[in-house]
């Protein structure tokens, strides 16, 4: 079980990967759709950490992204050290996630079956036409 330290890294690596992926990553295969990181799992000896990475434009896209990753992964981990001063790093495994697709589609279902709210009036501005 993670204890306090493990889960505050984890979420340190995965805030380090996302400004990397952002900033300086050129890869085409990352920069081609909205790529994002959405969890981290770090090893109970911080010795090994999934990266669970997601696009908006489908699995295909988070294949390929994390494709770019891996060939970029010894400066991530050099990156994501130096940043953390971090003695060891541990060693990233990029994992393929479509949960941010999902998100959306089940976000679009939603918009199709709820009705649309009215924008009313405010009381201000009924007064102000008085």
């Amino acid at each position: 079980m993670p204890n306090f330290k493990n889960r505050r890294l984890s979420e340190d690596i995965r805030r380090e990967i996302s400004t990397l992926i952002l900033t300086e990553i050129k890869d085409p295969r990352v920069k081609g759709g909205l790529v994002s990181v959405v969890r981290t799992e770090l090893s109970g000896d911080n010795s090994h950490c999934k990266v669970y990475i997601s696009s908006l434009d489908g699995m295909e896209a988070s294949k390929n992204a994390v494709k770019g990753l891996e060939s970029a992964g010894w400066m991530i981990k050099k990156s994501v050290a130096d940043r953390l001063h971090l003695r060891k790093c541990p060693e990233l495994k990029f994992i393929a996630d479509d949960s941010i697709e999902h998100s959306a589609d089940i976000e679009r279902m939603l918009e199709s079956v709820l009705p649309k709210k009215e924008s009313e009036p405010r009381e201000e501005e009924e007064d102000a036409d008085e």
